[in-house]
């Protein structure tokens, strides 16, 4: 999965480009924060916790080494079930579609771009993805952070999967805000760094690919509400594209 620092680019991104009310978005901090709910109470980003829940439940994906979660059914089970009278959903909930599509679209390609070399999928595989976004992470440069509002608190409890309590938001937040602060000390300008496994111009491809995909996705939903079928379209699975 991208690392919360490549979520919070993709963010910023957004904003950059439209005003928010183009993209169906009443509360940014809501919005940012919703961009990392499916990793909080997964455990590798936020510690300590009150529970926590499996990465296939929150992220809608079957067992894998590089998975590719089905945001489509994240919005057919929770999000258009969720809008009010007017078709809309709360920021927290467009931002976990958003995290949710970010990952599918980074993941099927990376498995792509496995496929195509022949690399042997696994753990080691994996750990080198996973070192890439880490590295190219810190090519990013973001520094939109949350803050705790009573807003956010509302909407965080009321998410419609799993309510997040304040005091794990609470950390969730914190944890946000040092991933944006660690990302200055480590930012990296000039050359880009040696990758192991994804080249930088395959990464470049790569986020156009999503920060499309969100704008077209956004972009729909603020002129048809949460009923746009741009939000709940399926995707192939990069083992059946490939096939």
């Amino acid at each position: 999965m991208p690392s919360w620092n490549v979520h919070t680019a993709h963010v910023e991104r957004l904003l950059g480009d439209h005003d928010p009310g183009e993209l169906g978005i009443r509360d940014t901090n809501a919005f940012l924060f919703g961009n990392y709910v499916p990793d909080v109470y997964v455990g590798y980003m936020v510690s300590p916790l009150s529970h926590r829940l499996p990465y296939r439940e929150t992220h809608f994906v079957d067992p894998g080494h590089v998975p590719e979660p089905r945001f489509w059914e994240f919005w057919e089970r929770y999000g258009l079930p969720s809008a009010d009278e007017g078709g809309r959903v709360s920021d927290v909930v467009l931002g976990a579609w958003c995290h949710l599509v970010a990952d599918n679209g980074y993941n099927h390609e990376v498995n792509l771009l496995i496929a195509r070399r022949g690399v042997v999928p696994g753990d080691m595989t994996r750990r080198r993805k996973q070192h890439d976004f880490d590295l190219f992470g810190h090519t990013l440069g973001i520094s939109m952070q949350c803050a705790m509002s009573e807003r956010l608190v509302s909407e965080a409890r009321g998410f419609p999967q799993y309510a997040i309590e304040r005091d794990d938001l609470r950390r969730a937040v914190a944890s946000a805000r040092r991933i944006v602060r660690s990302n200055h000390s480590h930012e990296r300008s000039g050359p880009p760094p040696t990758y192991s496994l994804i080249q930088p111009a395959e990464f470049d491809r790569m986020f156009r690919t999503v920060h499309e995909r969100l704008e077209a996705g956004l972009a729909a939903y603020a002129r048809l509400g949460a009923d746009a079928p741009l939000l709940r379209t399926p995707l192939p699975h990069a083992s059946a594209a490939d096939a």
